[in-house]
């Protein structure tokens, strides 16, 4: 089995971040323009209750997967919940167990701070995810829409 680390970003991790974030955009058939690159890595280092996390999943060293969170209020608790906005792992890791630990770090990051709701949407139609996803959380049964 092969050795999975997950980590914080740093700022050295900027070439791999970005090949797997613009792999992560290119799975879901979008883009973003460059200011949004620029402006989600300066967030991702930014001191603030609200701004987004970020950390990188390494196998044998290699940085193979990738996922950004971030903490937001509720008017159902006194305690932060936590979003997890983007989850990649690279397609050859895929089944190794590289998802499973990005969710399980964001989960144990959450909790030192008392955030026990982490939760996240995919696309029904990602079946390789759900099926991860069916297997680490409960699914909720919540459809969402959006005013785009």
């Amino acid at each position: 089995m092969a050795d999975i680390t997950i980590r914080p970003l740093q700022q050295t991790d900027h070439d791999d971040w970005r090949r797997l974030w613009t792999a992560y955009l290119e799975f879901y058939k979008t883009t973003v323009p460059e200011e949004v690159y620029q402006a989600t890595w300066k967030r991702l280092f930014t001191e603030g209750e609200f701004e987004p996390k970020g950390s990188l999943a390494l196998m044998d060293g290699k940085p193979v997967g990738l996922v950004h969170y971030l903490y937001h209020r509720s008017c159902w608790s006194t305690v932060n919940n936590c979003y997890l906005q983007d989850l990649f792992t690279a397609p050859e890791t895929r089944g190794k167990g590289v998802g499973a630990a990005l969710i399980e770090a964001v989960k144990q990051e959450a909790g030192k701070i008392g955030v026990t709701n982490v939760y996240w949407m995919t696309h029904e139609t990602n079946a390789t995810a759900r099926k991860l996803y069916d297997h680490v959380a409960r699914r909720t049964g919540f459809i969402e829409y959006d005013l785009m």
